[in-house]
């Protein structure tokens, strides 16, 4: 069945993806590679992204635990250095940790 919801979702993301693919190309020809890496995110867009609140975010900005860029008042963040610090949290797996034993007392 047609309705107003499901057609609308498919044009709601082509609409978010071609956003993204045009935000402000004034400040010089950025291949999407390269614009995906340096996108800079405010505090709002961090919250939505790793899903913590602002106040959280503002907390772990004070206390130096997340990656951080501040301009005057506002702090700004990147996205490659926030997925940086998320992907550096990662606990090894059994075997992981296993096999580093292994190959470390081979030597």
């Amino acid at each position: 069945m047609l309705t107003l919801r499901t057609v609308c979702k498919p044009i709601t993301r082509v609409y978010n993806k071609s956003n993204f693919c045009f935000k402000d190309r004034s400040i010089g020809k950025i291949s999407p590679t390269e614009e995906s890496q340096d996108e800079l995110l405010n505090i709002q867009e961090t919250s939505k992204l790793l899903n913590l609140s602002v106040s959280t975010i503002y907390s772990k900005v004070c206390r130096r635990e997340i990656p951080v860029n501040k301009q005057g008042k506002r702090i700004y963040f990147y996205r490659h250095e926030l997925m940086k610090w998320i992907k550096s949290g990662r606990i090894k797996t059994s075997l992981e940790t296993q096999n580093d034993i292994e190959k470390s007392s081979e030597i």
